[in-house]
């Protein structure tokens, strides 16, 4: 009995450290509307030519703009996060992209790998995973929170 009580506890423990997160709350923004995507240099190039090029297939009119000068023209705009990570291989650990209409938050994603330990459906195709993550943002129904589990 206390073997398996060790047994639980013991996976109890492991499981949380091999989460992966992702959580989607779609924008209301639609084709005809302008997005002006505030650039993070701290991003590889790869990731934002994705967007752009996601925003491009949806009809959604976009710019890129500087983080120190946002013109006011700019009703829609959007900010993003992506960060990579080495374990056996490069793989993107974490995204974050919001949308914010006249400057609220209108939509949000998360993917979230960090927590991914020994999960091997961390190692994804970076590319596939921005598509994911885009497209589900620019959903044209109103805005839904869910979250998956992976792990």
């Amino acid at each position: 009995m206390l073997r398996k009580t060790l047994s639980l506890s013991l996976i109890a423990l492991i499981l949380p450290a091999c989460t992966i997160v992702q959580e989607i709350e779609p924008s209301k923004i639609q084709s005809g509307n302008e997005l002006c995507l505030i650039e993070n240099s701290k991003v590889r190039e790869s990731f934002l030519i994705e967007f752009k090029q996601i925003l491009d297939e949806r009809n959604i009119q976009h710019r890129v703009v500087s983080e120190t000068d946002i013109p006011r023209s700019c009703e829609w705009t959007a900010t993003y996060t992506a960060n990579w990570r080495w374990d056996l291989a490069l793989y993107l650990a974490y995204v974050e992209i919001k949308i914010f209409h006249l400057g609220n938050l209108d939509g949000k994603v998360t993917y979230d790998s960090t927590r991914g330990g020994g999960n091997m459906s961390k190692f994804i195709d970076a590319e596939t995973k921005i598509r994911e993550l885009v497209n589900e943002l620019l959903q044209y129904k109103s805005a839904l929170l869910f979250s998956r589990h992976f792990g």
